[in-house]
């Protein structure tokens, strides 16, 4: 463990940089959120570089670029409205297609310019102003400008809270206007230091995608899919087309008008062509990766990637050593409850589930070795860090109570309750036996595993636990609507180098029935303990970033949360993502680190724009 640590601290030392820099975004003045760190032009490209049009089948293996789909098999291929729930952007959607305004680089802090020059507020943090770059177009040879931006957010706020991302923008946009082609104005409700980085950069995964009007204005963006190849549908500014959608496998092929190009912002990428494809089980994933078939993998095990190194000596991770992963992901792993259903609605029933979770066994068997346990639902960052060690030091936060692994007091617990051990070895309270149906993500081999490990644990105290895989859009919904007993997941993400926007997401102000869609608090937490923590959390966020008030307050809501316990915290994320540099080099890594590496995120534009041939 130590040189997991070891190497954990050295990629830590890396965000405070990003820390340094966003802290910046809580000026009185109106400077921006964060450096925009604008690139040079560079020439267009020479005309050997834009080849003669060929059929995608006719692009030789070495000019073409294959991804692993994180998120498994695509439910509905022919669905491409990126704010329809349930809808899908980790099969190039978002990573070929959608270009973002703006770009947080963790390794650097920077927030990097791309749709986007510049987003700055005033003085009062309630005005924030855009300018878009000039001679951007849509792949359909439209001007991307001023009218889409206000288009996309005004159709957001029409159909608030139905569509992705709507009830956020509904929570603080008053009205959005335009300037000028290339300039939009924000008019908030109230100040929010944080509205560029949390809306517009790819803080994390992804952010809200840009429209074009001329193709969205007369369509029910609730029911419209965005698809028809006749009509070269989906239209967006990236650099590739799309050519061929199923299931399993996503086509595209690199745009050689695409405006970037044009106006000698970048050069052409240099993959031609670009597959997703979802083979199934990581045993099958690996094979193609170790037959040179796939160049960017999803997170496999430590035993997997041992294996595949084996077959395969071109394969490259992070680290180049243990933990090899990038660690930690900005979501730390969290096992979480339907806080309406009994016995879980009772604190002390969810504190019980704690005690019997044993941490370092997660840690040893789901992991072997390759992350840390949580001290805290936050990811375990510089700043982040500061405000638990703050909460610990002042007894709002008890660590050795929250790993304190005894499963004794577990049932001490649980029988204080009513419940009696049967024959059989569970627990039963009129008649009824103690269950519970934890739920995974069936492309999500990390929490299935996580999950495995705490059916085990539980099952040593009485409580029938079992754990079932769910397809992902089916695993999504019923997180939303509140169809689930329990899960492991990822969904206090949100902070990463302040505690707002991962505390917020238990606010009672996103509080939804059972069978209604929420926006946020999906484990529906309510009563007065959740309604005290929701003011707090309220008037953080009201705050400028950095403001010495915000440690009162996070103090305050810590010990409320803490002893409510809404959700467990288990283990920091950890993400092995191996690269194959047969064909393809460049990747982003510890030591080569000029963006961070997970390629279902929207910033893999970054990195497709850096990679180059291996072989020239």
């Amino acid at each position: 463990m130590s040189a997991l640590k070891h190497r954990v601290h050295y990629l830590i030392a890396a965000l405070i940089a990003l820390t340094l820099v966003i802290s910046a975004c809580a000026p009185a003045a109106p400077t921006p959120a964060a450096p925009a760190v604008e690139e040079k032009p560079t020439a267009p490209p020479a005309e050997e570089e834009k080849p003669t049009p060929v059929s995608p089948e006719e692009i030789p293996r070495e000019e073409t670029l294959i991804f692993d789909i994180d998120g498994g098999r695509v439910v509905d291929p022919e669905l491409w409205n990126p704010f329809v729930p349930g809808n899908r952007r980790d099969h190039g959607f978002h990573q070929a297609l959608i270009e973002p305004l703006f770009i947080l680089n963790y390794q650097t802090g920077e927030i990097i310019p791309w749709l986007g020059e510049s987003m700055t507020p005033n003085e009062t943090l309630d005005v924030w102003t855009l300018k878009l770059r000039q001679g951007v177009k849509w792949s359909d040879g439209e001007d991307f400008n001023a009218d889409d931006v206000v288009f996309t957010i005004n159709m957001l706020l029409d159909n608030a809270p139905e569509l992705i991302y709507s009830a956020d923008l509904a929570t603080w946009i008053e009205s959005v206007e335009k300037i000028d082609d290339l300039t939009v104005q924000f008019n908030l409700k109230k100040p929010n230091p944080r509205f560029q980085l949390d809306y517009f950069s790819v803080k994390i995964w992804g952010s809200v995608s840009i429209l074009p009007e001329h193709i969205w204005r007369d369509k029910d963006p609730l029911t419209f899919k965005n698809y028809d190849p006749e009509k070269g549908w989906p239209v967006f500014t990236g650099p590739y087309k799309l050519v061929s959608v199923s299931p399993t496998e996503f086509v595209y092929i690199r745009d050689d008008n695409w405006w970037g190009a044009q106006i000698g912002w970048k050069p052409l990428p240099k993959p031609r062509k670009l597959i997703w494809t979802w083979a199934g089980p990581e045993e099958t994933r690996t094979a193609l990766m170790a037959d040179r078939q796939l160049d960017s993998l999803m997170d496999i095990t430590l035993g997997a990637l041992l294996a595949l190194k084996e077959r395969n000596p071109n394969v490259i991770t992070w680290f180049d050593e243990l933990p090899y992963a990038w660690v930690p992901d900005p979501c730390s792993r969290t096992f979480e409850l339907n806080l309406t259903k009994e016995p879980w609605n009772d604190k002390d029933m969810r504190w019980a589930l704690n005690y019997a979770i044993d941490r370092d066994e997660i840690v040893k068997i789901a992991y072997e070795g390759t992350t840390l346990k949580s001290r805290h639902f936050f990811p375990a960052y510089p700043p982040l860090d500061r405000y638990v060690d703050l909460a610990i030091e002042q007894g709002a936060w008890d660590l050795d109570r929250l790993w304190k692994h005894d499963p004794d007091l577990a049932k001490q617990i649980i029988e204080s309750k009513g419940w009696t051990m049967g024959d059989d070895g569970y627990y039963y309270k009129d008649g009824k036996q103690l269950t519970l149906d934890i739920t995974t993500h069936e492309a999500f081999i990390e929490k299935q595993r996580i999950a495995q490990v705490i059916v085990e644990q539980l099952q040593r105290i009485g409580i029938n636990a079992t754990h079932r895989n769910e397809a992902g859009g089916t695993w999504g919904e019923n997180f939303a609507f509140g169809n689930f007993e329990a899960r492991v997941g990822w969904q206090t993400c949100g902070s990463v180098n302040e505690p707002w926007a991962s505390m917020d997401r238990f606010n009672v102000r996103w509080l939804t029935p059972v069978g209604e869609r929420a926006p946020d608090n999906e484990w529906r937490w309510s009563g007065p303990a959740a309604e005290e923590y929701s003011k707090l959390v309220d008037e953080i966020g009201s705050l400028p970033l950095g403001d010495p008030k915000i440690d009162e307050l996070f103090v305050k809501a810590m010990k409320i949360w803490f002893e409510e316990l809404p959700v467990i915290p288990i283990t920091q994320a950890r993400k092995i993502i191996p690269f194959d540099t047969t064909y393809w080099t460049n990747w982003p890594t510890f030591e080569n680190d000029y963006i961070h590496p997970p390629t279902w995120w929207q910033h893999t534009h970054y990195i497709i724009h850096n990679l180059k041939p291996a072989k020239k």
